[in-house]
Order: C-alpha cells, then structure tokens, then sequence
C-alpha cells in the first residue's frame, strides 16, 4: 500500500530578530526535524521545496533546500545560503511516498 505524508513549516523569521539568516554573512545552515503523521514500512521518497520566500533585494538569492537523513518515522530539512545573501524568511513545504504495512504482510523467518 502506498502511502502519502506531507506537510508544511515556517523554517525561520530572522529579519525580525537580526538573527543569522538576515544579518550573518557566509556559510550558514538551519536545520529542521520532521516527523511523519504515521510510521511508513521503509524510509519513504520525501520531496522539500521553498513555498515562500522573503529575500533581500541587494544581494545576490543563494539557497539550497534538502531532505536530509530520512527514516520510516520522519526527516530532516536542510537549508542553507552563503556568501552576502540575506534572507528574511523561508517556509519549506514537503511531501513524503512510500509504503506503509498491510495487514496482509507477513514477514516469515
């Protein structure tokens, strides 16, 4: 049986507080854990992709987005700029298929 999971996170806010996204400058990483509504069989195929994004017009957008370190029960967003790039906000949507166990699967020795 194939299952569907998705979802939906505000990542960060940083123009609000100065924080590292919107005032640092050069490599810089967030990550985010996301656990799964239900438990999947095996780590399913998870798609991430930017839904908003609140960018400095004066500098150069750099960003990548990643699903990271996925399991059966949940996964890891990965986002990450350098260079002089600000960022106010991001929010990353995500969408997870694989299978989930069947009351008709056996698992014999």
């Amino acid at each position: 049986m194939l299952g569907v999971d998705q979802g939906s996170v505000l990542l960060f806010s940083d123009f609000e507080n100065d924080g590292p996204m919107w005032a640092g400058e050069g490599p810089r990483e967030l990550r985010h854990e996301v656990a799964f509504s239900g438990r999947f069989r095996r780590p399913p195929v998870v798609h991430v992709s930017m839904s908003m994004w609140d960018l400095d017009a004066k500098t150069n957008p750099r960003a990548d987005i990643r699903a990271a370190e996925v399991s059966a029960s949940g996964f890891t967003i990965v986002f990450r700029t350098w260079g002089d790039t600000r960022i106010a906000r991001i929010r990353a949507d995500w969408l997870a298929l694989g299978e989930l166990d069947d009351d008709d699967h056996w698992d014999v020795p």
